[in-house]
């Protein structure tokens, strides 16, 4: 939400039905490694959220996809779908977007964890994109600028605020 990574012609709050947005994915690349994975966010299975829809050029949509690819399918930890979503439009649109569920097949796929399980992973994690805990307060400074408030991301920025160590 906070760093699309490619051209748009316009940036829309959206809803989404059937999938709700959980950190629930270990990140062996862009926020971790193997070795000390981070913890990053997923589309889950149910339920449904709120996030940004990108609108980009025609001649951009290729390279966008590509791009898209590159950086959400390193792993495969993601499912490249198109789903429909609904814009924040004055009347509301429904329109069919590119969404990358996750895999609860996946390895990379933790489901739910303790808070302390997730504030370690989020404290060790560092990647390619740079450290875990800068994008999950980076994630959250991004929800709460769209009026929004998710628990989950919430109590573990709580739960970092607080010093929790995994035991």
């Amino acid at each position: 939400m906070w760093r699309p990574g490619f051209p748009y012609l316009e940036r829309i709050p959206a809803r989404l039905i059937g999938l709700h947005g959980r950190v629930c994915v270990y990140s062996y690349v862009h926020r971790g490694t193997p070795e000390k994975p981070g913890f990053v966010l997923g589309l889950d299975r149910g339920g449904a959220c709120r996030g940004i829809a990108y609108r980009v050029a025609a001649a951009d949509r290729g390279p966008t996809i590509a791009y898209l690819r590159e950086r959400e399918q390193v792993t495969s930890v993601y499912l490249e779908t198109s789903r429909r979503i609904t814009l924040a439009t004055v009347p509301p649109r429904d329109v069919t977007a590119l969404v990358f569920p996750g895999r609860p097949q996946h390895p990379q796929y933790a489901g739910r964890l303790n808070l302390e399980h997730q504030a370690h992973l989020v404290r060790q994690g560092h990647g390619r994109s740079g450290a875990n805990l800068d994008y999950v307060l980076s994630t959250i400074a991004e929800i709460e600028a769209q009026g929004c408030h998710d628990a989950g991301l919430h109590a573990m920025r709580s739960g970092l605020e607080a010093g929790m160590r995994f035991t």
